[in-house]
């Protein structure tokens, strides 16, 4: 694990000097088990030696935030490419920046990503001791007529997102709100309009790219019509691809357009389009038809979380993770049970299920977009 600290340190320094097979020397030294580490993004409890996965409220009441010796025990045999935090690792500003550090020196050189949306969604800014101004919602600085506003928003968040070590903000957002029984989008989207929505997102992303965060476009193709929250179950959108792509696209690919390296897809239902349940973050024709294909994405796509109802209700987390994968997913967010899906995997390409080469076209993309965070 040493040597892949060494590789990714390496990487960053090739990247400045532009050399394009950087990626591809690094691939080439990583084994399977380090390249399958690099496709998943845990909570620091997915380390923790107590219990196999905890509910959030036990999370909650077992606060981890700092990493201990046998969670760097654990790191080793179950590396990962990231590490995301939520509220309750949080303490303060020197208890934060020593929990950064400690993960960025993780097997695998995790990147560590949060939730730092503005609004109701701030991780850190809500957090009293930091003493930070909590931007507005986004429906607020969209309904200021300026897009300014969201780049503004951005660069601030961006600004002290890098100061106390996070690479990745799960953010913008670009969602059109255009169902008011929603219960998860809500103001957390620019806009009912996404001709509104579309420069906002652009700009909002622009603010975090000026200060060296990753941002994320959430959650493709769109959870705003849907009306069922799918942390707790199943959620729908009745629309067809080209409502979709007159409404929900259009937020999207103003994104794409801006430099967008990570998008969260959703586990939303759409059976107008795919004539069946299986959510959009474990389909093919979601993931690589319309994306890859007909967006022309070329970064990294993520799923959502996989510990949400939309899909622990449905399927076993170890056949959720591998349909993710082979639906094209370079990503698998909080899985429940990291070490068993982390198996699960490394069983499925020894068996010939997923192929390394799919594996390697995953990892490729994953490195240049470490290679982007300086």
């Amino acid at each position: 694990m040493k040597k892949l600290l060494i590789l990714i340190s390496a990487l960053i320094i090739l990247s400045c000097t532009g050399n394009n097979e950087s990626v591809e020397r690094m691939l080439a030294g990583m084994t399977l088990e380090e390249k399958i580490g690099q496709m998943f993004v845990v909570r620091p409890e997915a380390l923790d030696t107590g219990a196999v996965c905890y509910t959030l409220e036990q999370m909650r009441e077992r606060r981890i935030t700092s990493v201990s010796g046998p969670m760097r025990q654990k790191a080793q045999k179950y590396p990962m490419g990231g590490v995301i935090l939520l509220d309750h690792n949080i303490k303060d500003k020197d208890q934060l920046k020593a929990l950064t550090s400690e993960i960025h020196s993780l097997p695998g050189s995790p990147l560590i990503y949060i939730d730092e949306e503005g609004g109701r969604i701030c991780r850190i800014a809500s957090n009293p001791s930091f003493r930070l101004m909590k931007v507005p919602s986004m429906s607020e600085l969209a309904a200021s007529g300026r897009t300014a506003a969201a780049y503004e928003a951005g660069l601030y968040m961006g600004a002290y997102l890098d100061r106390y070590g996070i690479d990745v903000n799960l953010a913008p957002v670009a969602d059109v709100n255009t169902n008011p029984l929603n219960e998860v989008i809500g103001d957390r989207a620019f806009s009912s309009d996404p001709r509104q929505a579309a420069p906002m997102v652009k700009s909002y992303l622009k603010g975090l790219q000026k200060t060296g965060i990753i941002g994320c476009l959430k959650h493709f193709p769109g959870h705003g019509d849907t009306q069922s929250d799918s942390n707790y179950g199943y959620a729908m959108s009745r629309k067809s691809w080209n409502e979709i792509q007159d409404c929900e696209m259009i937020p999207f690919r103003a994104g794409i357009k801006a430099g967008a390296k990570l998008i969260l897809v959703a586990h939303i239902s759409l059976p107008n389009i795919l004539h069946s349940n299986i959510p959009a973050s474990l389909s093919p024709e979601i993931i690589q038809e319309k994306l890859r294909g007909e967006l022309g994405y070329r970064g990294v796509i993520m799923t959502d979380s996989m510990d949400m109802g939309a899909i622990v209700r449905q399927y076993p987390i170890q056949d959720a993770a591998i349909m993710a994968i082979k639906a094209g997913a370079d990503i698998i967010l909080n899985p429940s049970d990291y070490p068993r899906v982390f198996e699960a995997v490394l069983a499925a390409v020894r068996r010939g299920e997923i192929s390394e080469s799919r594996i390697d076209d995953s990892v490729r993309r994953i490195l240049a977009m470490k290679a982007a965070r300086q």
